[in-house]
């Protein structure tokens, strides 16, 4: 039994996956990575409209650590972005799961999230 929530796919750069329907996504950053990143301070998503890779950077979170990238975990367009995030970015440290969200993806014909980490897959990477 793992610590993260059941219902997302995780990928190995610690972002989060969640299907809200069949074609769009969540995505956000998991609470070890928040915790490890320390406060976050500034937030750099990608456009919406903007065309995302999986794996590729597409954005960075900046804390009082250090400047992280933000990893694309799938491929497709961007379809919204946590405009919240800009005037408060320290939601991603207290609330990653829910309004810490990063952005929204459209995904691409061809993606299959079951290429993604379960949360039991992820705590054991973690390990």
């Amino acid at each position: 039994m793992s610590d993260f929530p059941e219902d997302l796919k995780y990928s190995a750069e610690h972002e989060w996956v969640r299907s809200g329907n069949s074609t769009t996504v969540r995505i956000g950053i998991t609470e070890y990575a928040a915790d490890q990143l320390g406060d976050i301070v500034f937030v750099t998503l990608p456009q919406v409209g903007e065309a995302v890779s999986h794996g590729d950077a597409c954005g960075e979170l900046e804390s009082t650590k250090s400047v992280s990238d933000i990893f694309s975990p799938v491929s497709g367009t961007v379809s919204a972005v946590n405009g919240q995030l800009d005037a408060n970015p320290e939601t991603i440290n207290s609330d990653p799961y829910g309004d810490g969200w990063l952005f929204e993806v459209e995904l691409d014909d061809d993606v299959d999230l079951d290429d993604l980490l379960d949360a039991d897959a992820y705590a054991e990477q973690l390990a």
